[in-house]
């Protein structure tokens, strides 16, 4: 299943609202005063969304407040029910009128920061080594959350994932496809890798994944755990 993001801060997004109601007091009826339909925030807007297999298995990432809430096809949140995820962004219903949310489109050239850390995160008691090819490297906060704006469509477009069951239940996601010389593989993520682990979280399926997001929006350091070519090493990525 396609899907956004592993890592950070999606830039804000801007809501195409609908055709304003007319003006004026709603009707009352003999059952008693109108409801009047719930209308969506000002400041609603979508971070991130992955898309399923089918249409009910795909979620978004919707701010709003200064809130965060993931929610699937079907569910509500900020007063509107999730109706439609794609790529290009989703669609909600507030009272029977549709809104949609576009991820944008940012155009912008910005250095491409890669290379070893020159403050290393330190590995926790017990994890795997790093692979050699990928060692702990630092990453300017400021330019990641540019580049996830710049890269955003094609990381969308072009990124897949597939669940990992053993015994019946999920142990990870295989990352199956990747764009190479974006932000996830300066990041270390390598296509074939089975995501098992972010900072001591193991990833048991999507909704995890996704359910992440909150806590990564801060983090200063980020460790993932993959099994590469069947053995496991670890990612570190730390942000100034």
């Amino acid at each position: 299943m396609p899907a956004a993001y592993l890592l950070l801060t999606l830039a804000a997004l801007l809501p195409v609202r609908p055709e304003a109601p007319p003006q004026g007091p709603p009707a009352a009826t003999a059952a008693g005063p109108a409801v009047v339909p719930a209308a969506a925030p000002t400041d609603l807007a979508v971070s991130g969304v992955v898309v399923g297999r089918t249409p009910e298995r795909s979620s978004a990432i919707l701010t709003s407040g200064g809130r965060t809430r993931t929610v699937g096809v079907g569910e509500s949140a900020f007063g509107g029910r999730l109706v439609s995820v794609t790529a290009d962004g989703v669609a909600l219903e507030f009272g029977g009128e549709r809104v949609e949310l576009r991820l944008p489109t940012v155009v912008a050239a910005l250095p491409r920061p890669t290379g070893p850390a020159s403050g290393r995160p330190a590995l926790p008691p017990g994890a795997p080594p790093e692979d050699p090819e990928t060692p702990a490297r630092e990453m300017n906060r400021v330019e990641v959350q540019r580049r996830l704006g710049e890269e955003i469509p094609r990381i969308l477009a072009e990124t897949a994932v597939a669940p990992v069951m053993e015994e019946g239940r999920v142990v990870g996601v295989q990352v199956t496809r990747l764009p190479e010389g974006s932000l996830l593989t300066d990041a270390g993520l390598r296509t074939g890798d089975v995501l098992t682990r972010i900072n001591d979280t193991e990833i048991d399926g999507m909704a995890t994944l996704i359910g992440l997001w909150p806590r990564l929006q801060s983090a200063s350091e980020l460790r993932a755990t993959v099994l590469r070519n069947g053995q496991p090493f670890s990612l570190l990525v730390s942000l100034r």
